[in-house]
């Protein structure tokens, strides 16, 4: 079971590792605030086992209990899909009970186990709009931006679903600062940043080998001045001091360069800057 696993699971769920993660490697297992339930036991893999057309998730009139305990029983057994149906079904049924509230935040979990993202994150959005001041509310703002997280693709792809990453997970540290989850938060949001800020390369790197200088310039200023603290900042000031100095501007190259020097002294691009200005601009080197 991977920490991005045990730190999604409600009321003490846990459910086996799934699939690889790009980002979460460098990410400690986060123990999850005990809610009201007693714990959870997933003990088949997450999938589309047991989908909603089962005999079990049609509708039948039941007691909320049957009803609840139907839907604990599949996602007990894996069958994820099934699970939210039947948590789904408990709202459905018995809108005004204390279960329905468990139902709601159980239904989000066992989408986000399906990797249905997008009915986990209505079902989540759904319970904060009904519960907004719940004592679980944070776990369900989290549980957005996790949905959002496990949705990242390469640098080379569109970035938009990383920014709402970024969003959710910005979010859970502001509206809830004091919680585990924030902390959490904050650390997958570091890794998010680190993630946009190699987008930002890529593009200012295509651009230097196409030759359209100026564009280049402006991604990597990007990367300096909105990401900064990420791993991406010494090698953006070395391609801003290459960027200016093919447009002609070396007043504004030494200064990328003096800056790499101050805060990577002594790193490979503050070397490499160092003997680029040498060659190219050796009358502005101090």
């Amino acid at each position: 079971m991977t920490a991005l696993d045990r730190d999604a699971a409600p009321f003490g769920a846990s459910v086996p590792s799934r699939r690889p993660r790009r980002l979460m490697r460098a990410l400690r297992p986060l123990r999850l605030a005990a809610l009201a339930l007693p714990a959870l036991a997933v003990t088949a893999c997450g999938g589309n086992g047991g989908g909603a057309d089962t005999p079990d998730t049609a509708y039948v009139a039941r007691d909320v209990e049957t009803l609840y305990f139907a839907a604990k029983d599949r996602l007990d057994r894996g069958q994820v899909q099934a699970a939210a149906a039947l948590f789904d079904e408990v709202e459905r049924q018995h809108p005004y009970s204390e279960w329905a509230r468990r139902a709601q935040l159980m239904s989000a979990f066992s989408y986000y186990v399906a990797r249905d993202y997008t009915s986990a994150i209505r079902a989540a959005q759904r319970f904060l709009s009904i519960h907004p001041g719940n004592k679980d509310a944070p776990y369900a703002q989290y549980l957005i931006a996790l949905c959002y997280y496990e949705q990242i693709s390469d640098v080379q792809r569109d970035q938009a679903i990383t920014l709402q990453a970024k969003q959710a997970l910005t979010e859970v540290i502001r509206r809830y600062p004091s919680s585990g989850y924030a902390a959490d938060a904050q650390l997958k949001l570091d890794l998010v940043n680190d993630h946009l800020a190699g987008k930002e390369m890529t593009i200012g790197r295509f651009y230097q080998k196409s030759g359209r200088w100026l564009a280049s310039t402006l991604r990597f200023r990007e990367v300096v001045d909105e990401y900064q603290t990420t791993s991406h900042t010494a090698e953006a000031l070395y391609r801003l001091t290459e960027s200016y100095l093919a447009i002609g501007l070396p007043e504004e190259a030494k200064k990328s360069a003096a800056v790499l020097g101050a805060n990577y002294p002594g790193s490979e691009w503050y070397e490499k800057a160092y003997e680029l200005m040498e060659d190219k601009a050796g009358d502005y080197v101090s």
